[in-house]
């Protein structure tokens, strides 16, 4: 199938040019009661057979709706112009008929929610099958045939059986696993990935991403991979497409657009990221403001309202997409030329080699505040280069005396039961969610809770408030035990125990507006009185938003600035610890480091402790002093966090840092990978000895017999290796990753 689909390819390019998919001057327009809607302006690009193309930006910026445009899978409201050429034929505004027999042949399509995209009631056979059926005239036993292959392809193990489950029955990283068998039944010319590793894992990220490239190798495909994490398009993509208000501003070879941006944009994107491969102390450097609304776009160009370089022309005059030449002067790219590298700035010739974004975007912040509502105050007493000192004295401080210990758990456990099904709903098991976790929180510190989904890290952030009771163990705040305790004994300590929420609009009363919403914890606690006006107001400014906004509700706020408003809540009882579940998972990264930044200054302003539970380490380098991993309910590895980064020692670690991808395409193209394969056990049923035995690379690579043995039958114990670091594994060994 493979090698008729590439030489047909081949036939019908050589036929039509160079680009197997050229996309010219793309419009779509969403009419609404308020007036039209721009979601996607004048977008161009063209994309050669077998090549990769990653395109970029924050939520909004038209990059999902640009696919579905090329696919045809717009609401029919859609008023969509422009050109979409498929092989030299045009394929928009095929009727359906004509379309379905692109999809899926021609161009195939992974969705960003593989649940939503796979039919729960059939299996994941026929689901296969089917997409082959639809273009092939082969029988139902070489469709299934067709559908094994496919699923050994992407990596998916024991595919006989597999083939057999239903959707609900696999991981999320198997199901968008099996998406992208589907993509690739047909051996298409072309495939859309639409954020195809979001809210997934990041060693499960790096699985689906060997399917895509097996994908690729298997159908000789080009790729079009859209996403917000600019690691993964450093390591994936030979050229990239950074979009903003709809339309591109910026396109280029992947090297170029990273080391050498032309457009204010593109390096505030890259400034915004936390990394692996810089020192901790640097302040990130957000990009101020929040992206404008397509309903109302400003006058010239979109990106100047938040621009550090805008000028009078700016705010005039919309910018062309411009080649910028040696000599400083800026040319329309040559027709043909699709490897140039563009942008639309005014003044990208300012924008010179070597520029870093902190050059041109923390003096903005510090002008500006660091909040993502536009131009407020920063927090009081703390301006931007203030702040920087800060957090590089909070870096490098060393304890004065020992700090006191503020909340402490020992040897947490929490099991909750398995009903059968029926009416009685008997228990006929436990699932341990937590097994034998020890921590201890200190004065100022930030502790950082790390891994895979389903570890048992949110679990464990609430038995330490006593949220969730525990099954035994212990949890106390100052010396005083927290278990036990009842809802009204607790109520005077949680305004010194406060907690931040993954999802800020669910964690916001929708009907309350946003001043009730600070004020109620202290009408909860009897504190209010009639400064809490005036306190409502210091804690806005505090956390960088206007204070005239209180009467606004939450759905008038963005993602970030909803998040700064639960953050507002949770100090309005001036607490001493706060426990912050994934705080910036669901923000885009420009977003994400305001509130990052705000979470440092809020830490050296009020003498905050916290306890940061993620899953993406970059941020928990860029934030933590120490961090805890946890596996399947347990804690494996525990250290600074200089130590963990420069010298991770057991393979789990090991194979999380591995997993980040770094935002430098060099770096991320050359770096040496520790693959860890399968899934996370059940922990209904987890296995004997070492929990992460199973899919350990050094167990199945490194271990003898007898050594293995030890793994299977005896549970590590969390031994000190020196200096406080301590791990979880017979046979740890220290690795430099970075």
């Amino acid at each position: 199938m493979t090698t008729e689909n590439m030489s047909n390819t081949e036939t019908d390019v050589a036929a039509h040019g160079d680009a197997i998919l050229e996309v010219d001057a793309l419009d779509v327009t969403f009419p609404s009661d308020d007036g039209s809607l721009p979601a996607v302006r004048e977008v161009s690009y063209a994309l050669r057979p077998g090549e990769a193309l990653g395109i970029v930006g924050e939520s909004g910026s038209g990059k999902s709706v640009t696919s579905m445009a090329i696919m045809g899978l717009l609401p029919k409201n859609a008023q969509v112009e422009g050109s979409v050429r498929l092989m030299g034929e045009e394929i928009l505004g095929l009727p359906d008929k004509a379309i379905s027999q692109v999809r899926g042949k021609k161009v195939a399509m992974i969705f960003q929610d593989p649940l939503t995209s796979l039919n729960p009631v059939y299996t994941i056979g026929f689901q296969i099958s089917e997409a082959v059926l639809a273009h092939n005239d082969v029988g139902k036993k070489k469709a299934w045939e067709r559908s094994r292959e496919l699923l050994e392809v992407v990596g998916i193990p024991s595919p006989d059986q597999r083939l057999r489950q239903y959707p609900h029955e696999l991981s999320g990283g198997m199901r968008q696993r099996v998406v992208i068998a589907i993509a690739m039944a047909n051996d298409p010319d072309v495939i859309i990935a639409d954020e195809p590793t979001t809210a997934l894992d990041v060693t499960v990220q790096a699985q689906v991403l060997e399917a895509l490239q097996s994908a690729r190798r298997e159908t000789g495909a080009a790729l079009v991979l859209i996403t917000h994490d600019l690691g993964v398009v450093a390591g994936q993509v030979e050229r990239v497409a950074v979009m903003y208000g709809g339309r591109i501003v910026e396109s280029g070879p992947v090297e170029e657009v990273f080391y050498r941006p032309r457009m204010p944009y593109a390096l505030g994107l890259l400034g915004s990221l936390p990394r692996l491969d810089e020192d901790r102390a640097e302040r990130l450097s957000p990009i101020r403001g929040a992206p404008p609304s397509l309903m109302a776009m400003p006058q010239g160009c979109a990106f100047a309202p938040r621009c550090p370089m805008a000028r009078d022309l700016c705010h005039t005059e919309e910018p062309g997409l411009l080649r910028t030449l040696d000599n400083g002067d800026r040319v329309p790219p040559q027709p043909g030329d699709a490897i140039a590298h563009v942008a639309a700035c005014h003044f990208s010739d300012e924008l010179s080699e070597g520029i870093r974004p902190e050059n041109l975007f923390r003096d903005a912040d510090a002008d500006a505040g660091t909040g993502n509502a536009g131009p407020v105050a920063a927090p009081s007493g703390a301006d931007a280069p203030a702040a920087e000192a800060a957090g590089s004295e909070r870096a490098e401080r060393g304890p004065v005396g020992e700090p006191e210990v503020l909340l402490k758990a020992e040897d947490l456990v929490k099991n909750f039961p398995i009903r059968s099904k029926g009416l009685l709903k008997r228990k006929v098991g436990d699932v341990q969610a937590v097994s034998g976790v020890s921590l201890e929180l200190r004065e100022r510190e930030t502790l950082a809770l790390v891994g895979e989904s389903g570890c048992g890290k949110s679990t464990t952030a609430r038995l330490l408030l006593n949220l969730v009771r525990l099954t035994s163990g212990g949890v106390s705040y100052m010396g005083k035990p927290l278990q036990g305790l009842s809802d009204k004994q607790m109520r005077p300590l949680r305004r010194d125990l406060q907690i931040v929420f993954q999802d800020p609009f669910a964690s916001l009363d929708p009907r309350m507006t946003v001043a009730d919403i600070i004020a109620e914890p202290m009408l909860i606690h009897r504190t209010r009185n009639g400064g809490a006006k005036k306190r409502v107001k210091e804690l806005l400014e505090l956390v960088g938003l206007n204070p005239e906004h209180g009467s606004r509700y939450p759905h008038e706020f963005s993602g970030g600035q909803r998040q700064r408003i639960g953050v507002a809540r949770a100090l309005s009882l001036n607490p001493k610890v706060l426990v912050l579940d994934e705080p910036v998972s669901a923000l885009d990264v420009s977003i994400q480091a305001g509130v990052i930044n705000l979470l440092e200054d809020l830490q050296e302003e009020l003498g905050l402790s916290y306890l940061f539970v993620s899953h993406d380490l970059s941020v928990v380098k860029h934030i933590a002093d120490r961090v805890a991993v946890m596996y399947l309910g347990k804690i494996v590895e525990t250290a600074t966090t200089d130590q963990l980064f420069e010298a991770p020692a057991h393979p789990y670690t090991q194979a999380l840092i591995s997993a980040i991808p770094l935002p430098d395409p060099v770096k991320e193209r050359t770096r040496e990978r520790i693959v860890v394969t399968g899934d996370v056990p059940s922990p209904a049923d987890p296995p004997s000895g070492c929990r992460f035995r199973t899919r350990c690379p050094k167990f199945a690579r490194d271990l003898s017999e007898p050594e293995r043995e030890k793994c299977v039958q005896e549970v590590p114990g969390l031994l000190e290796r020196g200096s406080g670091h301590r791990d979880a594994c017979h046979y740890s060994e220290v690795v430099e990753l970075l």
